[in-house]
């Protein structure tokens, strides 16, 4: 069991990624992010969702803007160009299927 609370630990700058489930099927991080840091325009080759568990920011999927804020949850069909703002410290878990 993890706690995924107290996995939450934010750099001064950029993005810690821990592993919480890997196997054959899913793929599953959680990914804190310094306020003001960026991942520019990017794809997946699988299925992917994104929950944001705190913090804000603005996620680009496909040409469109969505507010990260908690509880916020956004799927992905694979090869979907996406990108990330962070305004705030903000924690999202991130998985890919």
């Amino acid at each position: 069991m993890k706690n995924i609370k107290q996995m939450i630990e934010y750099p001064e700058e950029g993005i810690i990624s821990k592993e919480l489930i890997k196997n054959n099927k899913v793929d599953i991080g959680l990914f804190c992010m310094a306020k003001g840091t960026e991942m520019s325009d990017h794809t997946s080759v699988r299925p992917a969702f994104v929950q944001v568990i705190e913090g804000k920011g603005i996620f680009n999927l496909a040409g469109q803007d969505i507010e990260m804020k908690p509880g916020v949850i956004i799927n992905m069909e694979a090869d979907a160009v996406h990108g990330l703002k962070a305004e705030e410290n903000t924690t999202f878990i991130l998985g890919l299927y």
